[in-house]
């Protein structure tokens, strides 16, 4: 497992870089094929700029009456092309580090041995579909409704994100970015500073009243993350711009959200206001199907020896799509470890291990 993590996080796969994505899923789709054979069914969509979305199918030989569970896993990564100059992979005692190894390079080899180990010891397990995107830290653009297509072919969900702390995912916030433009009329703010518009003064005054939006005992959060306006110090700005991320944990907070943003208006007449973007992933709620879904992995993980914790958490991913069709997702069944998007990122070998026997056991029990 440590070797085919090596190799894998070896591979760059920078989000914003589609001849390196290509060159990653030819190895990922090589390197699957020498694990676990050649699969059942493969089908390649076109990602356009981003990366392509493959899925791959491996029916089950011991339950060929059985249900159909879809696992997602994304060959993509934050960091750019030439990271590994500075930071291959390396191991320290327990811990592995290297670019997209936390998030989420370790997740795709766990759930490969967890394959080989059902087959090894002939164990039952579903028939498996992989979905393997390579656009997901840049919200799944391209690949959203491939996702959405597949994942309603099967029974639950699997996603093998990183853990938190070693918990699983059984809700997550549904994720907007927005972007605020203001545009004024650009004057002499020194001979006429009764004249004109300001965009950099109406891009403030929506800045207060998002922030305010905030309600984190709702579990909405509200940020501008980057600001721009104006040219130079004398001249009132004529336009400004506010990117804005917002997290929700409900479809109702939403709502209040997309009614804030449909009342801005201009403070300045003479002023304008714009609002675009949307919506990027919807909630993720703690179902019971999930719940019961959890409980199951926690049996499975007790009868292993160790015991689960669940948590929900205000990052997104392409399990989203999935619990907003209505499936059971649980998610977090990749990595145990930390620094996700950092230089910190690290992965636990024996949490590695243990992750994977995890999914084998859960498998079993799904079959």
């Amino acid at each position: 497992m440590v070797l085919d993590l090596t190799d894998y996080v070896s591979q760059e796969t920078p989000s914003d870089d589609k001849d390196l994505l290509i060159k990653g899923l030819d190895w990922v789709e090589r390197w699957l094929g020498a694990r676990l054979g050649e699969p059942a069914a493969r089908r390649i969509f076109d990602g356009g700029e981003h990366g392509d979305t493959v899925v791959l199918d491996y029916p089950s030989t011991s339950s060929p009456d059985g249900t159909w569970v879809t696992t997602l896993c994304h060959y993509d990564t934050v960091w750019p092309a030439g990271t590994l100059a500075d930071w291959a992979a390396t191991i320290d005692g327990d811990c592995f580090t290297g670019p997209g190894a936390f998030d989420m390079k370790a997740g795709l080899v766990q759930l490969v041995w967890a394959l080989k180990g059902c087959e090894a010891l002939e164990l039952p397990r579903p028939h498996v579909r992989l979905v393997l995107n390579g656009d997901e830290e840049t919200g799944s653009p391209a690949s959203r409704p491939v996702i959405e297509q597949e994942v309603v072919r099967s029974a639950a969900v699997l996603v093998f994100e990183a853990s938190e702390n070693g918990a699983l995912k059984t809700a997550r916030k549904g994720v907007g970015i927005f972007r605020v433009e203001a545009r004024g009329e650009e004057v002499h703010a020194g001979l006429n500073p009764e004249a004109g518009a300001s965009a950099v003064d109406e891009i403030s005054r929506v800045v207060l009243a998002l922030h305010a939006a905030t309600d984190l005992d709702k579990g909405t959060s509200v940020n501008v993350g980057v600001l721009n306006g104006g040219t130079r110090t004398n001249v009132k700005a004529g336009r400004a711009t506010a990117q804005v991320d917002v997290r929700v944990s409900s479809d109702e907070e939403a709502r209040r959200i997309d009614a804030l943003f449909a009342s801005l208006r201009p403070h300045n007449p003479q002023a304008e206001l714009t609002v675009s973007g949307g919506w990027n992933r919807p909630v993720m709620p703690r179902s019971s199907d999930t719940v019961r879904m959890f409980e199951t992995a926690n049996e499975v993980a007790a009868a292993q020896g160790f015991e689960l914790d669940e948590i929900s958490v205000g990052g997104a991913s392409d399990g989203n799509f999935a619990a907003a069709l209505g499936l059971p997702v649980l998610d977090g069944l990749g990595a145990v470890g930390a620094g996700a998007h950092a230089r910190s990122e690290w992965v636990s070998i024996s949490g590695m291990l243990e992750r994977a026997a995890l999914a084998a056991g859960l498998l079993t029990r799904l079959a």
